[in-house]
């Protein structure tokens, strides 16, 4: 029973600290655009590749 007195407080104290951390990452812009992150990632490649041959030229 000790140990719930115990866990209870623990895992409030977790949790108030995960939601102020998720604050602060709405806050500062981290969520704004989740889609062209994957989109550069998967169309990077073909950007460097352009850039490349037009340095060649």
């Amino acid at each position: 029973m000790d140990v719930i007195y115990w866990l209870i407080p623990s895992m409030i104290f977790v949790g108030v600290v995960l939601v102020v951390l998720l604050m602060m990452g709405v806050k500062s812009g981290q969520f704004e655009d989740l889609e062209g992150e994957g989109q550069r990632i998967l169309f990077d490649e073909d950007v460097d590749v352009k850039m490349v041959e037009k340095k060649n030229k």
